[in-house]
């Protein structure tokens, strides 16, 4: 019990210090870009604004100034040596250049941000190490964040919650094509592990899917997952269907 109630008291202060990190860093901001010095300064007050208008964003500050309580998550798109020549799946998609003075290896990495509230971001890093390629993945990923619609358009609930997606939608990326379907409630996520990972933090809480073509590759399953989301936002409904579908 002790243990437990040291390691709760760790989370806590963890989740404290990171807060004050935060806002420490937004207090220290200092814009590069015009739309930056725009949103320090109080002129703009929303990120659905800037979302919604088709605002181009260069700085991560901006999006960490109007949503604080982002996480993140590494996706599992690469495979490492394992075993008896089997194979386990890693955070980390390694290639190699060969060249005269040998081979030079390269890292990639995708991470998936959001705050499990209609806010959700994926993006892919690469270079010469693994933190630098983390780095840009993370970079990358607040920069392409996104807001989605959530509702219940499935007939068999009804419930007019923002539990799951208003409508089916469909996502490519390659020969991967993803099609995400509305769930009644206490259905849970059925879709694949490292989609689970972005619907998750995009708070998604129930959904069916389905998939097609080479779904081996992650990379393009975890991009046609991000897709289908995007459509989401793309598809145009009518103001008496809000209601019903529970659309926030």
């Amino acid at each position: 019990m002790a243990d437990n109630d040291a390691k709760s008291d760790e989370s806590i202060e963890n989740k404290e210090i990171k807060k004050a990190e935060a806002s420490s860093d937004s207090e220290s901001w200092k814009p590069k870009t015009e739309l930056g010095r725009k949103v320090k300064n109080g002129e703009i007050t929303s990120l659905n604004y800037l979302l919604d208008n088709g605002f181009r964003i260069f700085e991560t500050n901006i999006i960490d100034y109007f949503v604080k309580d982002l996480e993140s998550e590494l996706l599992e798109i690469g495979q490492s040596k394992g075993k008896f020549g089997g194979g386990k799946r890693s955070i980390w998609k390694q290639t190699q250049k060969k060249t005269k003075e040998g081979n030079k290896p390269k890292f990639s990495t995708m991470i998936v941000v959001g705050n499990k509230n209609g806010y959700v971001g994926l993006g892919r890093g690469k270079a010469k190490e693994t933190v630098p390629a983390r780095e840009k993945a993370l970079r990358n990923a607040k920069l392409s964040l996104i807001s989605i619609k959530r509702g219940c358009g499935s007939w068999e609930c009804g419930c007019r919650e923002n539990h799951s997606i208003p409508f089916k939608v469909r996502g490519k990326c390659g020969s991967v094509i993803m099609e995400l379907s509305p769930a009644p409630k206490g259905s849970g996520l059925i879709v694949e592990k490292e989609c689970k990972k972005i619907l998750s933090l995009a708070g998604i809480k129930d959904i069916y899917s389905k998939t097609f073509g080479q779904t081996g590759s992650k990379l393009n399953l975890t991009k046609a997952c991000f897709e289908a989301l995007k459509n989401i936002s793309k598809t145009k409904v009518k103001e008496e269907d809000l209601k019903r579908l529970g659309i926030e």
